[in-house]
């Protein structure tokens, strides 16, 4: 009954998105079986929209910035918990990792009042990065904290002992040992600030990002085809980051001789 249920599970959650490059494909513009014929001529169209290139320029520019300042934080964070013990740690971190389980929908109208209200911002790109800041970060300190409790803190404790200094050796020692979770991290966060849309949504201004820009597609039925493309071109893209990233963590595991658990989290 589990395999028949895990088998079940798995069909209706991905069988949507292995339809997408049977439609991508078709020549008709209705949405529908059976297919009118194979054309790519919806692939071609994606090369000519300006208006689609603006918008992953603006994607792309977000989702490089909030992952480096997530992956920023998410370091600083997770040296300190794994290293360190200090009044208020268990709080602290709990209220660090609160995004993970808050619905989007409510962290994205929190940060419209706060952005609009209380700080006078014009809502911009700006603001959606801040926004993929906080809801990035606790992914980021997720990945490296099991970086950090793969390091043996002796390795630390012995270049300080041969005369290095604590900033030399997070330099030399520290840093190098963890770079595979570090990618891992920038590259979960890339694709998680990419494909986020809701907080895009109430925190863009004029200048949209691919996924608004996609759902605003959604009003013009003879551009659905389009989005069946563009939409195969990303999930193509996601299968290869998270491969990459899942590679750099297990190869970070291996590197500090711990056994493999499975997973990000």
């Amino acid at each position: 009954m589990l395999r028949i249920y895990v088998i079940a599970f798995m069909a209706f959650l991905y069988a949507p998105i292995l339809l997408l490059p049977v439609f991508a494909f078709n020549d008709g513009t209705v949405i529908a079986f059976p297919l009118d014929g194979f054309t790519t001529e919806w692939f071609a169209a994606l090369r000519t929209n300006r208006e689609l290139h603006s918008a992953l320029f603006n994607s792309l520019t977000v989702a490089v910035s909030s992952s480096v300042l997530a992956v920023l934080l998410g370091l600083a964070a997770a040296r300190a918990n794994v290293r360190y013990r200090f009044p208020g740690k268990a709080a602290a971190m709990g209220l660090i990792m609160l995004p993970l389980v808050l619905p989007e929908i409510i962290v994205a109208t929190s940060l419209l009042v706060v952005a609009v209200r209380f700080f006078g911002w014009s809502l911009s790109l700006w603001t959606v990065v801040a926004a993929h800041v906080l809801i990035c970060t606790p992914f980021a300190i997720a990945i490296l904290n099991a970086s950090f409790q793969a390091l043996d803190p002796a390795m630390e404790e012995a270049s300080i002992d041969l005369g290095e200094t604590r900033a030399s050796t997070f330099r030399l020692v520290t840093l190098p040992l963890v770079m595979p979770g570090i990618v891992a991290a920038l590259l979960i966060c890339f694709t998680i600030s990419l494909d986020e849309f809701i907080i895009a949504f109430f925190l863009t201004g004029s200048d949209t990002t691919l996924p608004v820009y996609i759902w605003s597609l959604l009003r013009f039925p003879r551009e659905l085809p389009v989005i069946m493309a563009l939409g195969t071109i990303l999930v193509i893209l996601s299968i290869l980051i998270l491969t990459l990233a899942e590679w750099n963590r297990r190869r970070g595991l291996r590197r500090a001789g711990v056994k493999d658990t499975g997973g990000f989290l």
